[in-house]
């Protein structure tokens, strides 16, 4: 909310714009693990641990932007109440909202695997026996669903606003990656859309899940659930190796298309920034390559969690 988070190989940074037109960050080193290193390169498991990973320190970040928004909203003496709290409290807190986007993700995922397939099991069941049929109709209500819940709450200011710094974030990594320099005006000048974006991902667990479940036959709604239930982690693995997929070949002619659909969705996820959204994109980006630096010289001692401004 009002910012944009961008990820480092060793830092998380959040730049929020403050409602005095200040630009304040929150900053979290990334931990290594060594068994989730592992895990994360292994094909299929290291999509299930990134999308894991991202949910939980995702869902901090957007806590602390939700946090100073509030505070703008609300006012000076809310602040000075909150601040009473103690390092424990934040630290509690931050660990239950990691906990919680973890849970929000999954509980998504299966709202959205399962109720398009119970919708196509009530229209279609009796119209037609072919179960290839079935899981196409299922892909397609699952696409409109997908459409139509992005587009609605795209018509509201908040998420409008929301969608702009995303679409600010997909400007600054291709100005980035492109060797230009990270100015307002440079960045202005490249697309909202982005091929590693994580609306393309959301496309590509529909049109994989359709793939890979017309291997699999059903005898009744209950069975075709569970199917659906057993098969999601692979569901999700694949697709996120078709994601990194569409990435190293977007230069290549032709293979390139393979990631259209992720960037037609993101045609709804992005929205054209404004001059001072850029600026918080940049200054987050900016922040994080700094940080790089730092603590890789320092040996990744910063405190994390540290919001500065």
């Amino acid at each position: 909310m009002e910012g944009v988070m961008m990820a480092g190989k060793t830092v998380n940074v959040t730049a929020v714009r403050r409602k005095n037109n200040a630009i304040e960050f929150f900053e979290v080193p990334r931990k290594e693990i060594a068994w989730v290193n592992k895990l994360k390169k292994i094909p299929l498991l290291r999509g299930i641990v990134a999308i894991i990973e991202s949910s939980a320190k995702g869902a901090q970040h957007l806590n602390f932007s939700a946090e100073k928004y509030a505070e703008d909203e609300t006012g000076e003496e809310e602040q000075k109440a909150s601040a009473k709290k103690g390092s424990f409290g934040n630290l509690s807190m931050l660990l239950g909202v990691a906990v919680v986007g973890v849970l929000s993700f999954l509980f998504g995922k299966f709202v959205f695997t399962l109720v398009p397939a119970f919708i196509e099991q009530l229209l279609f069941q009796h119209v037609f026996s072919n179960q290839v049929l079935h899981n196409l109709l299922e892909g397609v209500i699952k696409i409109v669903l997908l459409l139509g819940y992005i587009y609605f709450i795209s018509l509201t200011p908040l998420i409008k606003r929301l969608f702009q710094y995303h679409g600010a974030e997909h400007k600054v990594i291709s100005a980035y990656e492109a060797g230009k320099e990270l100015t307002v005006e440079n960045v202005q000048k490249f697309n909202t859309l982005h091929y590693r974006c994580g609306s393309s991902f959301m496309v590509f667990t529909v049109i994989v899940g359709v793939i890979i479940y017309s291997f699999f036959k059903y005898d009744g709604l209950w069975d075709r659930l569970l199917i659906r239930i057993v098969l999601l982690p692979i569901v999700i693995g694949l697709s996120y190796e078709v994601l990194r997929l569409t990435n190293s070949v977007r230069d290549t002619p032709v293979l390139r298309y393979l990631g259209y659909p992720g960037l037609w969705l993101q045609k709804l996820t992005t929205k054209e920034p404004d001059d001072s959204q850029v600026e918080v994109s940049i200054a987050s980006f900016q922040r994080m390559l700094e940080l790089e630096r730092e603590l890789l010289e320092s040996g990744g001692q910063r405190k994390p969690g540290q919001a500065v401004s």
